[in-house]
Formats: structure tokens, sequence, C-alpha cells
């Protein structure tokens, strides 16, 4: 059927591999700066053509240790120099690089490695317990250690900078597009994580939608400082654009707290960066606190997705005269699917319209198709008032998990269903409502967790909200806010009412408010609602 398709045009079938984006680094972008900071703090620097070149040793290396066509190379790594090495070689030699996250469980992390079948694991050294928690589950045939200290590895591991001097440089093979390339697993806030396999098709085109004007906007006059980790979903598929585009790459390391971060972006003059909402409110409070200390004049956009982000974060960055800007995605969706960037209809409205608009998720990016549909299976109109759930369709959205689990997540005519509620205005810009297992449906009408939180924390006593649905005899459900307030603060339940009341009717109020010093979040950033609904809902 391809044969007779391609027999009625004159285009060369040119494959859409990563191999292409490596080589375009190496060739075109060879002196363009890669920063890593080390777990120590010390920073190193090399260029997209040095990271090219070593490539090419590490995948003779992997060779030589057994990787072949779609095998699985784990990694356990930092935003760092090395992984970015690991992201070019390892797909380009036709292998599958599977980014685990040393955030999680190790009962999480043993599950993982064992479903994907990894075969060769690369540590950083300052990993290595989290990696002792659970080597023992699976049989690695080779372990791997990124060592900064110099300290010898153990004698059941290899040292990865001995692997590289002792391997010579290979051509990379011509592979098909449709080949696996990535492996990258959900976060199992709902059950076992379920693993996403990427092709190359899928993280070529991510790509290059990535680096378009209305997108993520990368280009060769950029320095991009992905906070978002190298480990999760690609790092918003951000290290690809860059060396794509050709554009500066600061990797931050672990050290992800406000001030490291904003040094990073003051000291390597980062024009943009890219993290969950959690960071960026520990940047706005060091910022509020000393508005002085970084110059942060090239900083151009900061984009923010994972939660949706409440007004009074984009109020709090736009008096420091910096921009956030939304976007949204999963892990299913590689994971860019839209975002917010305000259109030319607003640029002279009125402020209010302006910040109602970029607080939505944003416009589909193109080629990603979305449409709604309510608890019957109908479409939703797209009129800002109905609700549905969210379900999206492109060439880098999954069509299937892992080993064929999660079947229920994707309709047969072949959409994901996302499990975010939403409404859609006319234009086709997503409002999330709320995720469709955290609405509350108290009388028989719905309420929005997404929209307490965010009038919650658009109160300036407020550092934190996260509302949860209780059982009522009464109603059925009721929400319950969490709140954690900012240091030196207080409110009472009373007063947090009754700023609520100012926008909201009086039955979407919660009836109860708990306070934590700090609400827990997931390995990805996200407020972790499975816990309080453990520790509150039976209270």
């Amino acid at each position: 059927m391809i044969v007779e398709m391609l027999s009625g045009t004159s285009m060369d079938d040119y494959p859409l591999t990563l191999t292409s984006i490596v080589e375009r680094a190496e060739r075109y972008h060879a002196d363009q700066d890669v920063i890593s900071r080390r777990p120590s703090g010390a920073i190193s620097r090399t260029t997209f053509g040095a990271c090219a070149r070593r490539a090419r040793r590490l995948a003779g290396a992997l060779a030589d240790l057994g990787v072949g066509s779609g095998d699985r190379v784990a990694t356990l790594l930092w935003n760092q120099s090395e992984h970015l090495e690991l992201y070019f070689a390892v797909p380009a030699m036709g292998a599958v690089i599977h980014t685990l996250n040393p955030r999680l469980f190790p009962d999480e992390l043993a599950f993982i490695v064992g479903d994907a079948q990894d075969k060769v694991i690369v540590v950083d050294e300052s990993l290595l317990d989290v990696f002792e928690s659970f080597r023992t589950a699976h049989d690695f045939s080779h372990v791997v250690v990124v060592n900064h200290s110099g300290d010898a590895v153990d004698t059941e591991s290899l040292d990865y900078e001995s692997l590289l001097s002792g391997a010579d440089p290979v051509e990379l093979p011509a592979l098909d597009e449709r080949l696996a390339a990535a492996m990258c697993y959900t976060s199992g806030t709902t059950g076992r994580p379920k693993g996403v396999v990427y092709s190359h098709r899928a993280l070529t085109l991510h790509s290059l939608v990535a680096a378009l004007p209305d997108q993520l906007e990368v280009s060769a006059r950029d320095t991009v400082l992905p906070v978002v980790p190298m480990f999760h979903a690609n790092a918003w598929g951000l290290p690809y654009a860059a060396a794509l585009a050709g554009a500066r790459l600061v990797l931050p390391g672990p050290r992800l707290d406000p001030e490291s971060v904003l040094d990073l972006c003051a000291s390597e003059h980062v024009t943009m960066t890219a993290g969950v909402p959690t960071v960026w409110m520990g940047m706005l409070a060091a910022l509020d606190a000393e508005p002085e200390r970084w110059e942060l004049s090239e900083l151009d956009r900061l984009i923010v997705g994972g939660a949706a982000v409440p007004r009074s974060m984009f109020e709090g960055f736009d008096r420091h005269g910096l921009t956030v800007i939304q976007a949204w995605g999963m892990t299913e969706t590689a994971p860019l699917g839209a975002v917010c960037r305000r259109p030319a209809r607003l640029d002279d409205g009125p402020r209010d319209d302006q910040y109602r608009y970029r607080t939505r998720q944003g416009v589909a990016s193109p080629f990603f198709d979305i449409r709604a549909r309510d608890e019957n299976g109908q479409a939703v109109a797209w009129d800002d008032a109905a609700m549905g759930e969210l379900e999206v369709r492109g060439p880098w959205v999954a069509a299937s998990y892992h080993g064929g689990r999660g079947a229920e997540n994707f309709t047969p005519d072949g959409w994901f269903k996302t499990g975010d509620v939403v409404r859609i205005d006319t234009y086709g810009c997503i409002r999330i409502c709320d995720r469709s297992k955290d609405l509350v449906k108290s009388g028989g009408e719905w309420i929005s967790s997404v929209d307490l939180e965010n009038h919650l924390m658009s109160h300036p006593a407020v550092a934190q909200a996260a509302v949860i649905a209780v059982p009522d005899d009464r109603w059925g459900e009721r929400p319950l806010a969490v709140v954690s307030l900012r240091d030196g603060a207080t409110a009472s339940p009373e007063e947090l009412r009754e700023h609520l009341a100012q926008d909201l009717a009086k039955w979407q109020l919660p009836d109860r408010f708990e306070f934590m010093e700090a609400l827990p979040c997931t390995a990805t950033g996200k407020f972790k609602k499975t816990e309080l609904r453990t520790r509150f809902v039976s209270a």
C-alpha cells in the first residue's frame, strides 16, 4: 500500500528519525554550548558537536556490550550532558532509551525495569543509593556508572568514561522512522505505572512542532533551561528541539531549588525555561523576597505545565517583567498537546480578559486533534459551557500502552481518553475543569476542584491549595480544601470562604478546610491527592 501511494508522487521517502537531529546538531551546531551543573554545584561545559561525537563512541560501546535493535537502555540520571549523549546515541543505534525517575519508590522502579525488560542501565554516582534499592529486582546485563568523583566503581559495574575511551566511533545506521526510540512510564497515580513507547517519527515531528513560533518557540538565538527532568516525558522534547534549532542548552542537574534555578538563569543568560507550577511558585516567592538579587532581563518566557496555573502566578511574574506561558500535555502525548499563547484579538483587550485567557490550557498544537465527549459518549459543543472528557489523537499520541495494558484508555475509533474534563471555546481553546476522578459531584451538580484551587491560591496568604471530594449523606459529595499558607501568613477558614464567595456560588464553597505545612507532591511535582484522600476523607 505504501509503495502504491508513493508511486504517484515525486517526493523522496525520507525517514523522520532522531538520527537526523543528531547529525544536524553535529554538522550545523557543533560549536553551540551545552552546559551542565553537577551534583556538587560545579559547572561543566561542552558542545553539541562534542556530545554527538561522544554519542558515536557510546553507540559503539553499547553495541560491544550486546545492546542491539529494540533493546532497552535504562538511565538513572539527572539533566546532565551524559544524559544528552544517551538521548543521542541509544535511539540512533536502533535501541530504546528508557528514562527512570529516581524520585519513585523502590517497588515502583523495580516493577518498571522488569516490565520494560531493560538490558543495560546507566547510573549517575549520586544516584547509586537509589539504584541499590531496586538493583536485585532485575537482572541487568551491565551497569554503567557516570563517575564525577574519580573514585573507582565497584567491580560489578563499568565506568562511563572508560567505556567511551575504549570504544571506536560508529557510523549510525539507517533506521525505519516507526522504530521504537524512547520509553517513559506514567506516574501511576491510579494504579501501576504504564509504559509509553515513542517512535522516531513521533519524536522527530514533536521536535519540529515544539520549535514553532506559536508553540515553545525554540530558535538558535535561545538559551534553553529545561527544569523539567530529562527522566520525565522527554524533558518536554526540549533537548531534541534545542539540538534541532541550535539553541544553547543549560542542564541544571539535581539542584532545582528556586535560588539555584534563578542563579543559572542569570549567570547563563537563559531566555527560556520550562517546568511544573510547584517549581515556579517557589521561584516567585524568592523573587518577591529579593527582587534585586537576579538580573533576568534576557529571560523571555517561562513555560509551565503539569497542572493548572492560577491567575496569581501570572500576575506575580508579570510584576517582575517575566512572561508565563501555559502548556498542556501528558506522558502519552510525548508530551506537547496544547499551548496557550495570547491571541492577536486580545492584544489590546481588557487586562481581565487577557488573564482569563492565559489561565486556559491553550489551543491544540499542529497535527494534534482534540474532541470532548460527555458521560454518554456524545460529542460536547465547543461553546465554553458544556463539559466533557478530552480525547486526543495525533502522530505523537500513544495508540496503546506497552504490553497492552490500559486498553480502556483508548476508544474503538483510535482516540486516547485523557481523563481531563474540559470546556472548549469557539476558537478551540481548552480549559481544564478537572481530572475526571477529581470532580466533586454535589447534589447532582459538578464542582471543579481546579477552579476552587486557583481561587484559593489567589489569596495573598495561600501558598498551595488542593481540593478533594469527601462523602456527604445529604449531597453525595462535598469539597474539602487542604491549604498550605505562606511563611508568616495567617488565614482562617472563614476568611478563605469569604474570599471564594466573591467569585463562586455558595453551594460550590468547601464545607471544610484543613491546613498543612506543605502539600504532598508526586514525583513529577503534582499535588498528591491520593495521599490527601487517605488522610482526610475518613477523618
